[in-house]
């Protein structure tokens, strides 16, 4: 079962497909191809053909029944077949050597071809029937589908050349200035490239509706720039085919499919997944939706970031079929794939100089809310504000029975009313665009404020962020209320897609400008510092130290392979926020961040000088290629570039794995130090390891110029890695040595448990008297067999 297969429910056998239910239709497994070349599926290694295409004779002179059965050399001829042969052997993506040029010798007349070469997985529950063997437990089967396409007059460059075919244009795409101009540019060019009548780049919104954002056409026609089209117009399982194969051409929207035979794969009993097919027939409510547009011949190329689908370039031919052979379709899918590289270069660009911008927005006001002598309210509407840290219209805060406000004035006890509401929804943070629809219950208090992006916070304290309206004019490329239009056909009547696509504008009201998820996710760690504050300046200790404590130091994340625990004990004197701190995060590469440190000193400004600290390095760390060592260099920077002051140990440490460690249970734990405690690794067999590295780093805050070194240490399945602060092993009457033995023996002794019992066992045991010194603890399990 592929992924499509999993994310659709598909029509039942027979089911007519139209607008009411192609969201369901099995679009990857058509059953026929376009005609404008052949398929072939060949049985995986050994070559004997088990699946052709109708069509087969035209192009190879040898008729489809014929064909079933036979070794591929006596299909297509045997050099022919050696080159396909010799392409399918070699290791790697077959995709990524096509086409293999090849010669069919068709009674007597040498026709040069494209072939192009993938495999697909075949149903693993099927059984072989060379083998006879029982599935349960064999290997996946595979089939070799070759596609065999026509090579027609002279190929302007081969596919090896595809580089020199764009080079100009990828040189363009470098020198753009905007975001725009690298839409326009592509445009452009790909258009020359493929000759297609017109040629858009079409963009995604965060609900899959799409938008023109440039345009190359003929000068006969009109212009789309600028227009939407909804959702629907591109099903969600279209959408996942766009993500896997990256470019599908129809050639002629006229054509008729031709079958496949047999219709089920011998080995499979199903229809062959034509996921990857370059000859694979599209939806008919697709083709009628082209041919209602003018449409004779289309290609579409997937642009995409982090492998999700964000736009298309959208390809149109009007005055008859068309069809750009493979090699000019590789080079405009190679523009295409360069365009995505620098789109996702750029937007990283401006949001990591927007991200510096707000983290030291966010630093100041975190430094400044542990000023204990100055009201909280008056310090984050000072300067800089929370208006610094947020755009909006006007921000309103409650904070220790102090009101104030910045910015834009809201109506009188509209404010609280939307707190109240905030608060009710049970979430850290609470954001809208259109509040009058989210919260009905308002009713026309609401005025004229249509987002807020709320912070509750204990006690009826909040800090709210609003934004008016942002009224909308959308120009669609047809009604999109009205998509779809009733055709009789006999005595039925089904729903087909849409007829007009005149420009037809819509006026969205009563919604602000949304929130973006960087601007939730900065809030909530805004939530956290002010926690910290109010904790810093509350009387009520016990009940604001824990809510810090869910809030700071929360649960961590816990990858598949990994079993992960963390702990935080405050010392027994006065409850307070102290500076040791851990975190533990997942990054989009797949491996796990783990952080331990301990600020210099056990005041209101230790825990400050903490919370920045643990933003920062969050910042910096999050999505970087950089390693540990070059994170605390970063961090070591920043510290002294926004005069923080701060010195601290810090342990930064990266849990990575190739996919071949990944199947073998080997980790790898990359990780520098700066001045922190040794971290302590245990075997299965109970083997004790101090990881102390080559040379000891100083401390962050002492000297930023001096280079930090980095160490690699392999973690064999089964073993628990240990990070901890000096509570733990230092006290009055024990030296350090001696604590780390200790720690070593314990851990050693209870390395059987789960991790989040050895901690509480350990802190019981190093600690019977409760601890001196605040105690920070994250345990990391190498899972011995993956979930």
């Amino acid at each position: 079962m592929t992924d499509v297969d999993r994310e659709v429910e598909f029509l039942a056998p027979g089911e007519a497909v139209d607008l009411t239910n192609c969201e369901r239709e099995p679009i990857h497994i058509p059953g026929s191809i376009q005609p404008r070349g052949v398929l072939i599926a060949v049985s995986d290694p050994d070559w004997i053909v088990q699946q052709v295409s109708e069509n087969l004779a035209d192009l190879t002179g040898v008729g489809w029944r014929e064909a079933l059965g036979r070794p591929l050399p006596e299909v297509i001829g045997i050099r022919a077949a050696e080159a396909v042969i010799r392409s399918a052997s070699a290791f790697g993506d077959l995709r990524e050597r096509n086409p293999v040029e090849i010669t069919l010798d068709v009674g007597g007349a040498a026709v040069p071809v494209d072939a192009l070469l993938h495999r697909t997985q075949l149903d693993p529950g099927a059984t072989d029937s060379r083998s006879g063997a029982d599935p349960a437990g064999a290997l996946p089967v595979t089939a070799l589908v070759v596609e065999l396409e026509p090579a027609h007059g002279p190929r302007p460059f081969s596919f090896p050349n595809t580089y020199q075919a764009v080079r100009g244009t990828i040189g363009e795409l470098n020198r753009a200035g905007t975001l725009q101009e690298l839409y326009d540019i592509t445009a452009r060019a790909v258009r020359e490239l493929t000759g297609f009548d017109r040629v858009m780049v079409y963009r995604y919104d965060a609900d899959h509706n799409g938008e023109v954002v440039a345009e190359a056409k003929a000068p006969h026609l009109n212009s789309f720039l600028g227009l939407h089209y909804p959702a629907s117009d591109i099903p969600a399982q279209a959408r996942a085919l766009y993500e896997k194969n990256w470019i599908r051409l129809i050639s002629d929207v006229d054509y008729a499919p031709v079958p496949l035979q047999p219709v089920d794969h011998p080995l499979s009993g199903r229809p062959l997944d034509l996921t990857y097919s370059s000859l694979r027939s599209v939806s008919p409510i697709h083709v009628e939706y082209l041919k209602n547009m003018g449409v004779h011949a289309s290609m579409s190329i997937s642009l995409l970031r982090d492998d999700e689908l964000w736009g298309l370039i959208a390809c149109h031919h009007y005055s008859g079929p068309h069809a750009p052979p493979y090699a000019t379709r590789a080079a405009a899918e190679f523009l295409g794939s360069t365009m995505s590289l620098r789109l996702i270069d750029r937007a990283q660009e401006e949001e990591f100089q927007r991200a510096l911008r707000v983290r030291s927005t966010l630093a100041w006001l975190t430094a400044a809310t542990m000023d204990e002598e100055r009201p909280l309210s008056e310090t984050v509407l000072g300067t800089p504000s929370l208006l610094d840290l947020q755009a909006a219209d006007g921000v309103a805060v409650n904070l220790q029975g102090a009101r104030g406000c910045a910015g834009a004035a809201l109506p009188p006890g509209l404010a609280d009313a939307v707190a109240g509401w905030a608060a009710a929804q049970g979430d850290d943070v609470v954001a809208t665009d259109a509040l009058a629809s989210v919260a009905p219950g308002l009713g026309s208090a609401t005025g004229p404020v249509c987002g807020v992006l709320v912070l509750p916070l204990p006690e009826g304290q909040y800090v709210l962020w609003f934004r008016g309206e942002a009224v909308r004019h959308i120009d669609w490329g047809g009604d999109p209320h009205n998509k779809a239009i009733a055709e009789r056909e006999g005595d039925e009547v089904r729903l087909s897609p849409r007829k007009s696509f005149e420009r037809w504008r819509e006026t969205v009201r009563g919604r602000s400008e949304p929130w973006t998820p960087q601007e939730i996710g900065e809030a909530a760690e805004l939530r956290t510092h002010l926690l910290e504050a109010l904790y810093a300046r509350s009387r009520s200790i016990v009940r604001a130290a824990e809510t810090l404590q869910r809030s700071l130091l929360s649960d961590p994340p816990e990858p598949d392979h990994l079993e992960v625990a963390v702990r935080y004990v405050p010392a027994t004197r006065e409850a307070q926020v102290g500076g040791d701190w851990y975190d533990v995060f997942p990054q989009p590469d797949g491996s796990t961040m783990l952080v331990i440190g301990d600020v210099v000193g056990h005041d209101t400004e230790a825990a400050a000088t903490m919370a920045q600290l643990r933003g920062l390095l969050r910042g910096i760390a999050y999505d970087s290629a950089a390693g540990p060592a070059a994170v605390l260099s970063r961090l070591d920077a920043a510290v002294e570039g926004l005069g923080l002051g701060a010195m601290a140990t810090v342990l930064v440490g990266r849990l990575e794995q190739t996919p071949a460690e990944r199947a073998g249970g080997v980790t790898r734990l990359r990780w520098a130090t700066a001045g922190h405690l040794p971290p302590l690794v245990v075997a299965p067999d109970g083997a004790q390891q101090l990881l102390v590295p080559d040379r000891p780093g100083l401390l962050l805050g002492v000297d930023p110029a001096r280079p930090r070194s980095e160490q690699v240490t392999v973690l064999a399945r089964g073993s628990t890695l240990l990070l901890y602060t000096d509570g733990l092993v230092e006290r009055r009457d024990q030296v350090f040595d001696d604590g780390v033995t200790l720690l070593g023996e314990a851990l050693a002794e209870l390395r059987h448990l789960p991790v989040t019992a050895i901690c509480d066992r350990l802190i019981a045991r190093l600690l019977p008297g409760g601890a001196e010194d605040d105690v920070a603890l994250v345990a990391v399990r190498l899972r011995p067999q993956h979930r």
